[in-house]
């Protein structure tokens, strides 16, 4: 049956739910994302003092640039690293400025960390699976030798778990880092388009396995 004969069929209770639930999808993620903006500007602007709208993110912008700007000379890479020697001594400010400057250096930084997706098994037959990033494939313990670190984001949430799990449990993904991220976090409802399977143990430390496209 065609959707113009249903909603033909469609009684004004039924037009009234159908034009409510369109209106949702599109009002909530407007809404949400224009007030988590303004939630940041109002913010950033509250830093400055000065009644100006905007000049709080204008001025971080300009202050990230200029930091960068900085870090990527000589001079201001013997700066920084005298001055991470010194918050290195302090005992919890060393760990939440570490625990912060790994977590940004995993999506921005030269060494991104999330730009492995990949799927474990999770039991010994491998049919069932979880999608997750490979974070470490090397480890100083002996004990670890053949394993990899995976990161599993959770669905509709902002944490997640890591795993140590023997690398011929793991298996790549062939797909953009980011599409894999939405894919995962939005419960499997964002499109991840073009994705293949692909076995790249030379990633972990191995040989090269045939790729696999699934079209």
């Amino acid at each position: 049956m065609s959707s113009s004969r249903r909603r033909r069929k469609e009684g004004p209770l039924g037009r009234v739910a159908r034009w409510f639930g369109q209106g949702l999808l599109v009002f909530v993620p407007t809404v949400g994302t224009l007030w988590s903006v303004w939630l940041v500007l109002s913010w950033l602007d509250s830093l400055i003092g000065i009644g100006i709208p905007g000049l709080g993110l204008v001025l971080t912008l300009v202050l990230i640039f200029v930091t960068g700007f900085v870090a990527s000379n000589v001079a201001g890479q013997a700066v920084i690293g005298v001055l991470e020697r010194g918050i290195a001594h302090l005992p919890v400010v060393s760990v939440l400025y570490s625990s912060i400057k790994d977590l940004l250096g995993a999506f921005v930084g030269d060494k991104k960390s999330f730009d492995r997706p990949a799927m474990v098994a999770v039991d010994s037959s491998g049919l069932v699976k979880v999608f997750g990033f490979v974070t470490c494939d090397r480890f100083d313990d002996p004990r670890l030798s053949g394993h990899v670190a995976v990161y599993l984001p959770q669905a509709y949430n902002f944490a997640g778990n890591v795993i140590i799990v023997p690398r011929e449990r793991v298996e790549f993904v062939d797909a953009d880092p980011a599409q894999f991220m939405a894919f995962v976090v939005s419960g499997g409802v964002s499109a991840m388009h073009g994705a293949r399977t692909v076995m790249d143990m030379s990633t972990l430390g191995g040989t090269r396995a045939s790729q696999t496209s699934i079209r």
